[in-house]
């Protein structure tokens, strides 16, 4: 068995073959409840290790999502062994142990028979040589596996890419992709996760089969393509892009990325614009994939005027229409889809920093999503050219401090905020009815302008004038 020390620099986890008499074994902390089911398993007589993400993780000082265990044992042996399980794949050997606290996936070594669907095999073959189900995996950095008793099991040189910072898939590229085609963009994924680079032959076979990720179904590829969004390298996209796979899942990217912008604004084109924007701004999957889809609609309204300038008038309503299209084509949620598509809408909105226009802009936003607004029109203005790049900084923080005012103020943007209901109105004769609802919009456009009246008394007054 090969030892190996891991020290930790000041930005950075080195990974190195120990050399000499004084070799120490790698070590993995693990969690109790991970620890205890390993341990019963070996006290019956089976192995079982950790195994894949969560070794990589540990041995990268990550903190793990989750742990999984494989193990010599047959699915109905661990329902024997532990009190309490969930079959969760028992057809490809997968049972959740409940232990404690913890809920682990334990999975039984198996062998993959041939795929049809470049997603699942047509059979599995259960076997008690963990070799061949490490085999099986994706990329050797997360085909590893670990226990206290043998410490790190490396068949596949896992270690070895670790240290090179390479995605590399186990033995023959095609043949992974082939069994599962999520895996060609998962190869991005961690790449842009990790920042490594993808192995000269992996990054091939993932050219010439990226078009069978067309049978993959569009929840698998939005939950990777989110991952890669919110990784802390989301211009990875790129790789993305060259390797053929945003034709395939997100064609819309590639026209952006042909795309000019001869407009002394921009010194990139949209595509590039829109990856330096990725960057920044935080990683949350609202704001990510307003970043992401803030300029869809450039290519449709591109127009070059006579002096060679180009123009992108209306933008962003036509980039919301297609950020709605494709998020639904992604199968998201609808209230990620109602907040990407509002920041987007509004992403080019030049607001002046008013109290007054603040308010109505909060008003038709909404209080929650303003700030993100804010957040949007920085990174996007900081992916732009520096032409009056300060000014535009300085307009965004000079509205997000009016922002702040008005709710520490707490002066009203919305109808929940007027101090007249629908039940003070009844109180004043009107019948329930869509009349109550219209009056109170002209109260509370009234005080978007005028926060001072937001009172019961002359709100009170305001609206009797008008029954």
């Amino acid at each position: 068995m090969q030892y190996f020390s891991v020290t930790e620099a000041a930005d950075s986890v080195i990974i190195k073959p120990d050399q000499g008499k004084g070799e120490k074994r790698l070590k993995i902390k693990l969690p109790a409840t991970v620890k205890g089911i390993i341990d019963t398993l070996q006290a019956r007589g089976f192995e079982a290790y950790a195994v894949g993400g969560c070794v990589r993780d540990s041995i990268l000082g990550r903190v793990p999502d989750d742990w999984d265990i494989t193990t010599s044992a047959r699915p109905e042996q661990i329902k024997e062994i532990f009190r309490k399980t969930v079959d969760t794949g028992i057809a490809h050997g997968t049972v959740t142990v409940l232990l404690g606290s913890g809920a682990h996936e334990v999975t039984t070594y198996r062998i993959d028979g041939e795929y049809e669907d470049s997603r699942h095999p047509k059979n599995v073959t259960f076997t008690g040589n963990l070799r061949e189900d490490l085999r099986r995996r994706d990329f050797t950095i997360n085909a590893m596996a670990y226990n206290e008793q043998e410490g790190l099991v490396d068949l596949y040189g896992g270690m070895e890419d670790l240290q090179k910072k390479k995605i590399r898939c186990v033995g023959d590229s095609r043949e992974r992709f082939g069994e599962d085609a999520l895996r060609i963009l998962r190869a991005v994924r961690f790449s842009a996760q990790l920042n490594f680079g993808i192995e000269e032959k992996t990054r091939k076979a993932a050219e010439e089969m990226a078009a069978s990720l067309a049978r993959i179904s569009a929840e698998r590829i939005s939950a990777e393509l989110l991952k890669l969004l919110c990784s802390g390298h989301p211009d990875y996209l790129r790789t993305a892009y060259e390797t053929g796979i945003t034709r395939v899942i997100l064609p819309e990217f590639d026209v952006l990325m042909e795309t000019p912008q001869n407009n002394p604004h921009h010194c990139l084109n949209v595509g590039e614009h829109t990856l330096k924007s990725l960057c920044g701004i935080a990683p949350d999957k609202v704001l990510r994939l307003t970043m992401l889809l803030h300029d869809m609609g450039k290519p449709a309204c591109r127009t070059t005027d006579g002096e060679g300038l180009d123009h992108f008038k209306g933008h962003g309503e036509v980039s919301a229409r297609m950020a709605g299209n494709i998020l639904r084509r992604l199968k998201l949620d609808n209230d990620t889809i109602r907040k990407v598509t509002l920041l987007v809408r509004y992403h080019d909105w030049r607001m002046e920093p008013q109290e007054r226009t603040v308010r109505r802009a909060m008003h038709r936003i909404g209080t929650e999503l303003f700030p993100s607004l804010l957040q949007v029109q920085t990174a996007d203005t900081l992916a732009q050219s520096t032409l009056w790049r300060e000014q535009k900084l300085e307009r965004i923080r000079d509205v997000a401090k009016l922002c702040g005012t008005i709710l520490q103020e707490n002066q009203c943007v919305s109808l929940k905020d007027l101090a007249v209901t629908g039940k003070d109105l009844m109180a004043l004769g009107m019948k329930p009815g869509p009349e109550i609802g219209s009056l109170l919009k002209q109260a509370l456009e009234h005080v978007l302008d005028f926060p001072e009246d937001n009172t019961k008394e002359y709100l009170t007054e305001f609206c009797q004038r008008r029954i």
